[in-house]
């Protein structure tokens, strides 16, 4: 697409060549040619659409099979669920501060058994398995948090008969 210095100077030259001996006008009429010669040679590199049905083709989104079309929202639907979910889990675990028998904080014994959950139900495919997955992880999210959150009332309120 784009030429040396040295092959434009030798294209120049060659041009003032052939201007000695002729008119004007057929210098102008050569250098024309070329340079539509040129602009051939870019549209072939460049591929553009020549038309317009062909440029709307191109960048305009086709009609699909509706259930298709539909499948795949509703896939592009429950993955965004599910790492909303995740993401859920993971902002909540903040909270759990204390540690377990062994000594590790639960915080991080929650995100690990999040994590192998969601990574064993990776490929589920079924759609009434995947929603149920998201429905019971999602009321284990917020049952655990009303838990804490009573707790937490419970410890730092005063008790009123």
């Amino acid at each position: 697409m784009f030429q040396q210095k040295g092959s434009l100077e030798e294209e120049r030259k060659g041009e003032r060549r052939e201007m000695r001996g002729r008119s004007v006008w057929r210098w102008i009429h050569a250098r024309r040619w070329r340079s539509s010669e040129r602009q051939q040679q870019r549209r072939v590199l460049h591929q553009g659409p020549e038309t317009l049905e062909e440029l709307l083709d191109r960048h305009l989104v086709k009609k699909r099979n509706d259930a298709e079309f539909e499948n795949r929202r509703q896939l592009t639907s429950t993955r965004r669920e599910a790492l909303s979910l995740y993401r859920d889990i993971l902002r909540a675990t903040r909270f759990f501060t204390w540690p377990d028998s062994r000594g590790v904080p639960w915080r991080h014994v929650l995100r690990d058994n999040a994590r192998t959950e969601f990574e064993q139900a990776r490929f589920e495919t079924d759609p009434e398995i995947v929603t149920r997955l998201l429905l019971g992880g999602r009321q284990a999210l917020h049952s655990a948090l009303d838990k804490l959150a009573d707790k937490h009332r419970h410890k730092h309120l005063p008790h009123q008969p």
